[in-house]
């Protein structure tokens, strides 16, 4: 608790990229192309699939949840990053940083837990031919997809909400380019045992318990695409994981990267650097990774291009 001398703080300074004056410029431009990729493609991508017949599968039912939580991730950021690099200071009010808080862990822990049930969903349809219609209903899917929106929200307010709880007397400058749980805990001049506890099991939950999940179901989809005896069976079933699996690895590293450590070690340079790569980076190579790499998309996208040509 902050004792009665000391004064809280109402808002907070992000500390951003100060420290490398010289290159503002080059990171505003870069901050903002990622941001106009990055919700180009995910709108693209969520349109395709909403007017494409052809795309109402599970896979791309997903996918176009996965559009929807990376254009919150970026949104939650990139917007006051691009501020604070057009102005002398970056100031957030603490009720802002408490919503920037909740819509980022939302989107970003939902990602995680989206991407393992996109992993069964691969899992079922190559293990299990015959009956992933049936066992991949639309109820099924649209119970899973409610899923994962309900529990990370969830989350997200509970470690929001012990967030709020806690004291800020000073300093106020957040060594990060937006308010995340580790340097926010470093700033706390009250007891954060609860908090830090709290993001250990999302950690163990979310970082390590889905990864194996999705380790898991990829070393059953790789034992089955080995058993089949046509090549060209075995390069279908390849393309259709391969998207997914890289999108997984990007995600997944820089995630690793970012949390799961100890607040002690917090590092402000290795977290800014995968705070790029998981709110910035990966929202805008998604969108391109599954349109580059995935036939279906591809065709859809080449037909509605045409069509828009057609009505300039």
């Amino acid at each position: 608790m902050a004792s009665p001398n000391q004064t809280l703080v109402t808002e907070f300074v992000l500390e951003g990229f100060s420290e490398h004056p010289g290159l503002r410029l080059l990171l505003l431009v870069s901050f903002l192309s990622l941001y106009t990729v990055a919700l180009t493609g995910n709108v693209v991508i969520i349109a395709l699939i909403s007017f494409t017949s052809g795309l109402h599968s599970p896979m791309y039912f997903f996918l176009c949840n996965l559009a929807s939580m990376d254009i919150i991730c970026t949104s939650s950021v990139l917007p006051k990053v691009l501020v604070g690099l057009t102005s002398a200071e970056n100031t957030i009010s603490f009720q802002g940083c408490m919503a920037q808080l909740f819509f980022l862990s939302w989107s970003a822990s939902s990602e995680l837990l989206l991407l393992t049930v996109m992993a069964y969903d691969r899992y079922m349809a190559i293990c299990f031919p015959l009956h992933y219609s049936s066992r991949m209903s639309p109820h099924l899917c649209g119970a899973l997809a409610m899923g994962v929106w309900g529990i990370c929200a969830l989350n997200a307010s509970i470690n929001t909400s012990l967030m709020t709880r806690l004291s800020f007397c000073g300093p106020r400058v957040i060594i990060h380019f937006f308010c995340e749980i580790p340097p926010l805990l470093l700033l706390s001049c009250s007891p954060t045992r609860v908090n830090s506890i709290m993001t250990l099991l999302a950690d163990a939950f979310y970082g390590c318990l889905n990864f194996l999940l999705t380790l898991l179901s990829y070393g059953c989809i790789i034992s089955s695409i080995l058993r089949m005896r046509s090549a060209e069976g075995r390069r279908k079933a390849f393309s259709t994981c391969s998207s997914h699996l890289l999108v997984v690895s990007v995600f997944y590293s820089s995630v690793f990267c970012a949390y799961i450590s100890p607040a002690s070690s917090y590092s402000p340079e290795r977290s800014k650097l995968s705070g790029v790569l998981y709110s910035a980076l990966s929202p805008a190579l998604n969108p391109l990774i599954y349109t580059l790499r995935n036939q279906e998309v591809r065709r859809a996208l080449g037909r509605l291009l045409p069509f828009s040509r057609c009505h300039v």
